[in-house]
């Protein structure tokens, strides 16, 4: 891209001659001051903030508003028109407190701005009547309704939360967005010690505002124009570092060599013969894919995603045999003991009767058993390893390794993916369930070939999907019964494995317990869940996959990998505290056979839950597509969430919509090639010195 079209793609980011500014002599190190340093953040307050990942100064100022209030007019209460959003401003007459059903409540109070008076109502507020003293002079938005003026935002004193374009930032159960606010207001000074990364050079060629200046026009924008000039001064920061990650990964490949595999022999053509079915276009497409890579003597790097259930694990393994009819060695990388034990008992059988030697190294093995198959791999006697991060220690040593399958590989570190290869150059398969949309696919993932499963076998029924709140939740099991008694099995999915005295969330023992005594007790009823030792998981998982046990009251650690295609319901307990990826993951453990299956998600009182909470629930229930919700997620979310917490500085994006901000991802890549790679290396390190060292390897 030429100067010239840079600087007219930037032409809505140039500088404005009014942009706030923030002058001082920057002293970066206070920005790593704990939160409890800022007036009015106590410990209480401290460790809430901390569920949200915010910890110091500076990330309260990187904590991007989820939107912006949009300009409303203040009206006189008297010219007040129903369902017009619209702020008011007047003195309050008296207040009221009344409970209503259950553990809610309703704060209302007569407010009055000489014109005429209307009645203020706030649900679950409680403590404002406290605050709402007859005189005490309030700012409302909201809108008039049935009952009166239903407040969306408000305040006392100097207009925060009901300004225009007043920032609502993400907040979680035990904190509103309200506190967040608040608290951003007390950090924001401390913006004008943000040092700003980029060379002037560089940031006023791409007409570029400076960092601490774009913060603050984020934070407290004067119009929606400002506040997006800033988010994409810091988006551009962010595409800018993740593309010297890609870089850096595709530099490093181009100084390996790998031995090429060949053509496809023996040993596959009886694989496909052993296989009970036919395989998908959409697989067939991906194998003739991995065939070209493997002919190569570049060290394949391939993303293979597909939705759950779309069959990737019969193309892993097709992967996995070409190495051994090579005589080579084969490596399968878990995330956790649950999915590798899953993984390995998947294929054994298939491997045994193909005459291939498949072991399973976890750490879970007993000492001797584990030096012992750790020998077979060093010897070559184990043909196929299947492991978790056990397979990458140091003392585990493959005597000939030429393809590894990595399982859901945004689980894994930088480190921990890296290390699987070091020291030698094979082939690689990266394999997700978890659906990476594709605008982020070709973003974190620039330096990877993608190959994609788009659409499970066709003999498969899209689940019906349903969302009630616990007040209903004796309905669910009562639908439940009915289907087990025709031979069917479920799995119900609590957060908890034991009770807590923080949190209300089920406990899945105490949830397992409860049913044996009541809605279930006509019924074989199992709990699974990570503290149960292996043999304990495997013992549990093999009753309910031989029938033995009607329903599996489990935690998480069901989410990826198991597969009993007679299990047809999943009734998951407090739905609203899992993400939306984890869901969606959770629901596919249903619906692997030719039966109709159910998943029915029970969560709290919808006016008990936030806007994303309620969003990620009826994305659910309106869509089984993974790419469509993965699409979702990414809105809901951002960017960062979705590859997990903290795997790579390319996971951690704060500011940048990868689906909206495609042209400014042009941008930061015709950067990064104009500044070359030395410079840029020291920009980059410049940019996120707070990331961990690993995370652009």
């Amino acid at each position: 891209m030429t100067l010239a079209r840079r600087q007219t793609v930037f032409a809505g980011l140039d500088q404005p001659p009014d942009w706030p500014r923030t002058p001082g002599a920057p002293r970066p190190e206070l920005l790593d001051a704990s939160l409890d340093t800022l007036p009015g953040v106590g410990p209480t307050l401290r460790r809430k903030l901390a569920t949200l990942g915010l910890e110091s100064i500076r990330d309260i100022l990187e904590h991007r508003p989820r939107r912006y209030e949009t300009a409303a007019d203040e009206l006189a209460i008297a010219a007040l028109r129903p369902d017009e959003e619209v702020v008011i401003a007047g003195e309050v007459l008296n207040v009221e407190k009344r409970p209503l059903r259950g553990r809610r409540t309703r704060v209302t109070a007569r407010v009055s701005d000489g014109t005429a008076a209307v009645t203020a109502s706030w649900f679950n507020q409680p403590w404002l009547a406290d605050q709402l003293r007859p005189g005490t002079r309030v700012r409302l938005r909201g809108r008039l309704g049935r009952f009166g003026f239903d407040v969306k935002s408000y305040d006392l004193g100097e207009a925060r939360a009901t300004a225009d374009f007043a920032p609502v930032y993400p907040a979680a159960e035990e904190i509103a967005a309200k506190t967040v606010r608040r608290v951003v207001d007390a950090a924001l000074p401390y913006a004008l010690h943000v040092p700003d990364p980029l060379p002037a050079e560089l940031r006023q060629r791409e007409g570029l505002p400076l960092k601490r200046d774009a913060l603050t026009a984020v934070h407290r924008p004067r119009s929606a124009d400002e506040a997006e000039t800033g988010r994409r001064r810091l988006a551009f920061d962010e595409l800018l570092v993740l593309q010297v990650g890609i870089a850096r990964r595709a530099a490093e490949r181009e100084r390996t060599v790998a031995t090429g595999l060949g053509e496809p022999g023996d040993l596959i053509r009886r694989y496909r013969e052993a296989l009970p079915f036919v395989l998908t276009p959409y697989q067939e497409h991906a194998i003739r894919e991995l065939d070209a890579d493997l002919a190569r003597t570049a060290p394949m790097q391939r993303l293979l995603q597909g939705d759950v259930g779309s069959g990737k694990t019969v193309v892993a393994l097709y992967a996995l045999l070409r190495a051994v009819e090579n005589g080579r060695q084969a490596a399968l990388m878990a995330p956790t003991e649950t999915l590798a034990e899953q993984h390995f008992l998947t294929i054994a059988d298939l491997c045994h009767e193909l005459g291939v030697r498949c072991e399973l190294l976890t750490s879970a093995l007993p000492s001797r058993e584990h030096a012992s198959v750790r020998g077979r791999i060093a010897s070559g006697e184990a043909q196929i390893a299947v492991g978790t991060h056990a397979l990458i220690q140091r003392e585990v040593d493959f005597s000939d390794l030429a393809v590894a399958v990595v399982d859901e590989q945004h689980r894994f570190g930088v480190e921990q993916r890296s290390a699987l290869a070091e020291g030698r150059a094979p082939h690689v398969l990266h394999m997700t369930a978890t659906p990476i949309p594709r605008t982020l696919a070709l973003t974190v993932y620039g330096d990877l070939a993608v190959s994609e499963i788009a659409k499970p076998p066709a003999s498969r029924k899209p689940i019906v999907t349903s969302w009630i709140t616990e007040d209903r939740s004796s309905e669910a099991y009562t639908r439940l019964t009915r289907l087990l008694r025709d031979g069917r099995q479920a799995y119900v999915v609590c957060p908890l494995v034991a009770a807590s005295e923080t949190t209300l969330a089920r406990a899945a023992e105490e949830e397992a317990e409860r049913l044996r005594r009541s809605e279930l007790h006509d019924f074989r009823v199992g709990c699974l869940h990570g503290r149960l030792r292996p043999a304990e998981r495997r013992d549990v998982m093999a009753r309910f996959t031989a029938r033995e046990l009607d329903v599996l009251v489990a935690t998480t650690v069901i989410e990826v990998g198991v597969d009993v295609p007679n299990a047809t319901v999943m009734i998951v307990q407090e739905a609203d505290r899992f993400g939306l990826a984890q869901l969606h993951q959770l629901r596919g453990r249903v619906g692997r056979g030719a039966e109709q299956s159910y998943c029915l998600l029970v969560s709290r009182a919808r006016d008990e839950l936030s806007e994303t909470a309620q969003a990620r629930l009826q994305a659910l229930c309106d869509t089984t597509d993974g790419f469509e919700l993965a699409e979702i997620d990414l809105d809901l979310r951002g960017g960062g969430a979705l590859l997990g917490t903290r795997q790579s500085g390319a996971s951690d994006l704060r500011f940048a919509h990868i689906r909206r901000d495609r042209e400014l991802l042009e941008q930061a890549r015709a950067a990064a090639a104009d500044i070359g790679p030395g410079p840029l290396l020291d920009v980059a390190d410049h940019l996120f010195a707070q990331v961990e060292p690993e995370a652009l390897a």
